[in-house]
């Protein structure tokens, strides 16, 4: 598989894929494009006979790097619950980090959000990471 092989290459991203996100998931795919790497993402997996978060994990264990958006974390209005997909899919990417062999422990991620400091609200372990905001703007994702 010609991912695998450039696994040095491999970005994944873990970010929502609704309809207002889709001009944010441009600007970054454009921009991991455009730097000279392979955008992941589970939007590869057609299958629905494939289970999801085992495809997920896979993607992230193809890939050295990762952005987590977490700017979607905010209550359904009809559930009156959160969305923590990209929280959990975060903590596996962590998890993997800590735990993996000697070449993965050097994979990298970076966390974004809209506002630098929203994510202290809902997940304030993350505290001392280098959180970057993207202010739901192209150009702020883009850098």
């Amino acid at each position: 598989m010609k991912h695998q092989i450039d696994y040095d290459r491999n970005v994944f991203i873990n970010c929502p894929f609704d309809d207002e996100y889709e001009p944010l998931f441009n600007a970054i795919l454009f921009t991991v494009h455009k730097c000279g790497f392979i955008l992941r993402c589970s939007k590869e997996y057609e299958d629905s006979s494939s289970i999801r978060i085992q495809n997920i994990i896979q993607l992230i264990r193809e890939s050295k790097y990762s952005i987590h958006d977490l700017s979607r974390v905010s209550l359904d209005e009809t559930a009156k619950l959160p969305r923590f997909n990209m929280p959990l899919e975060l903590g596996i990417c962590m998890g993997a980090i800590e735990f993996r062999s000697k070449k993965q422990k050097d994979n990298k991620y970076l966390i974004i959000e809209s506002d630098k400091f929203r994510f202290k609200q809902f997940i304030s372990d993350l505290s001392g990471q280098d959180i970057r905001d993207h202010k739901n703007t192209v150009d702020d994702a883009i850098k």
